[in-house]
């Protein structure tokens, strides 16, 4: 059972190149897992192409991102050539992945009970722990609610600095300004006084 704080199962899966990608050598990034149930299926490839698109972003959030069906490496790669995907599509041929990552089970499709794979994601931490998990997902916008949550978990103090900045500038923009001084008025020159010395000096003699 996939709790959150708990070591992501182990696992070491084909990609579509026939590489083995083992979460082992994943450690020290996040990498996003995502469980869908077959390739070029419409929910399947409108999840693929959001999490395509957004593959910079994820980048820039030190993720890696890989979709995990029970499809071949033939499937795989028809999938990718179609749609021009960019994340890379493991498979688990006996299920056993799924099922340690509760991603394979009973589900309901069109109101009837069958068993097969349910649309999950999981994130797991660069420690290796899984940090969020989506037991049940609707295929659009689903890339865009992990980046968010990733981005969330990444926050701490790198968030911090930023908003303490606009608390400060909010602050200061809120603060009273201070009155500007008046500017100096000259004094007129005492007209009076200088004519009344004038009248009080004696006249010379021609």
């Amino acid at each position: 059972m996939i709790q959150i704080g708990k070591p992501a199962p182990a696992f070491t899966l084909p990609n579509q190149d026939g590489t083995h990608v083992s979460l082992r050598d994943l450690a020290g990034r996040w990498v996003v897992l995502y469980f869908y149930p077959k390739d070029d299926t419409p929910g399947c490839t409108v999840e693929a192409c959001e999490f395509t698109a957004a593959l910079p972003d994820f980048r820039g959030l030190c993720a890696e991102v890989y979709g995990c069906s029970a499809d071949g490496a033939s499937a795989h790669q028809k999938f990718i050539a179609k749609y021009k995907l960019g994340v890379g599509l493991l498979t688990d041929a006996d299920k056993s992945v799924m099922k340690s990552y509760g991603a394979y089970g009973k589900k309901l499709m069109y109101g009837k009970e069958v068993e097969g794979v349910i649309r999950s994601t999981v994130l797991i931490a660069p420690d290796g722990m899984v940090a969020h998990h989506w037991p049940k997902v609707k295929a659009e916008g689903h890339a865009a609610e992990v980046k968010a949550v990733l981005a969330s978990l990444q926050g701490g103090a790198a968030a911090a600095a930023p908003k303490a900045k606009a608390k400060k500038a909010a602050a200061k923009k809120a603060a009273p300004k201070k009155a500007a001084a008046k500017p100096a008025v000259a004094k007129k020159p005492a007209t009076k006084n200088l004519k009344k010395v004038a009248k009080k000096a004696p006249r010379k003699a021609n």
